[in-house]
């Protein structure tokens, strides 16, 4: 018999003695061969409850093959056995991940279902393990929002905006009312606001799109491209006053006076009604810069209607400012059966000082000389 047949011969009795159930003969049978396979000793071992054989014997393939699916998994119920429930996570997730990219027959399924309840158990452990090491203290958000994120349960959104960073400054999805001297004398202003809303609105119930196709630069892709069921109603656009409306809304331009708004030739302030319409979503995108914050005022609300900014979800509230930074992913929705509608206007982010905001202030008008601004178009 040549070596190679008897290496065969050995391999199919040490297959006959798995399929029997008698797993001391199979890997007693695996040891006389020069080279026996990987795979076979590692079940041998694993039903003979060596889990260091099994664990030599998957690093043997996964050396060759680190991506091995068979034996990911293999190693991750291998550590479960030990008592490893973080350690056999990483390689669960590795195969969930490897699964994902390139499929996996059908007869792992039930492997990779076991490996996504250990993980989910593992994890329910590990935050239980986590709040009982915190319990006794206060809530604090910010150890909140870093717990989270360990655990997976929020993702982790940063400033991103499309045109200009500007650097150092505290990556917040929202900002607090109390936080600003100037926001109760704009709320105070709300009732007069909606008053002239709702004169406006009796002529003319619609708004001229938020994003409008330009003539002198490429169509933004945006689905509400020339769609009023985004709508706007500028009080100050790129920087200048839009008389007419100015002229309609005095509470609005006494309101807004009260803010504190960059001033920056053919750019701010900006300040506008945002209408958004029942069934309209606004996409998840980043405004232009993270040097300024986004306001709104809520005058008419709808029920199932949200502003998300980053990791964070919050709801309009009659009279009460939203205030967060544009910079960092955010998307809004009208789920409901109304119309909503804010005033939307911007403000400096109090962390810069005043010589910065002098410096960016020259920069944007420089940028702006230089060619055609950019647009903010959602």
């Amino acid at each position: 018999m040549t070596d190679r047949a008897r290496e065969q011969t050995l391999q199919d009795a040490a297959i006959a003695a798995l399929r029997r159930g008698d797993a001391a003969v199979a890997r007693a049978t695996l040891s006389e061969m020069a080279d026996p396979p990987a795979m076979l000793l590692a079940q041998a071992c694993n039903r003979l409850g060596d889990l260091d054989g099994e664990q030599a014997a998957l690093n043997r393939i996964l050396q060759q093959d680190m991506r091995n699916l068979p034996a990911m998994l293999a190693m991750g119920q291998n550590l479960i056995r030990r008592g490893d429930e973080r350690g056999a996570s990483i390689w669960f997730r590795g195969a969930l991940a490897q699964a994902a990219a390139t499929g996996a027959p059908p007869a792992l399924q039930p492997l990779l279902q076991q490996a996504q309840a250990s993980i989910a158990q593992s994890g329910r452990k590990f935050e239980d393990h986590l709040s009982a090491a915190i319990a006794d203290l206060p809530a604090l958000p910010r150890i909140t929002h870093a717990t989270d994120l360990l655990l997976g349960k929020s993702e982790l959104y940063l400033q991103q905006p499309s045109m200009f960073y500007f650097p150092g400054l505290p990556q917040r999805a929202f900002y607090e009312r109390d936080e600003f001297a100037w926001v109760p004398a704009v709320e105070a202003a709300t009732d007069a606001i909606i008053a002239e809303l709702n004169d406006v609105r009796a002529g003319a119930p619609d708004f001229a799109p938020y994003v409008q196709t330009p003539t002198d630069r490429p169509a933004p892709n945006n689905p509400l491209r020339d769609d009023p069921s985004w709508g706007a109603y500028y009080f100050w656009q790129q920087g200048e006053i839009v008389a007419d409306h100015a002229a309609r809304c005095p509470a609005v331009m006494a309101a807004l006076d009260h803010a504190d708004r960059p001033m920056i030739t053919g750019r701010s302030p900006m300040a506008l009604w945002s209408l958004l319409k029942p069934g309209t979503h606004i996409q998840p995108h980043h405004g232009l810069l993270n040097t300024r914050l986004i306001c709104h005022l809520p005058l008419i609300v709808a029920d199932n209607c949200a502003l998300r900014v980053g990791a964070q979800t919050r709801a309009w509230v009659p009279g009460e400012m939203l205030i967060f930074d544009d910079s960092i992913e955010h998307e809004a929705w009208n789920r409901g059966n109304d119309t909503r509608v804010i005033l939307l206007f911007e403000v400096w982010r109090p962390e810069i000082h005043a010589e910065e905001r002098i410096a960016l202030t020259r920069l944007f008008e420089a940028i702006d000389r230089f060619g055609p601004k950019q647009v903010d178009a959602g």
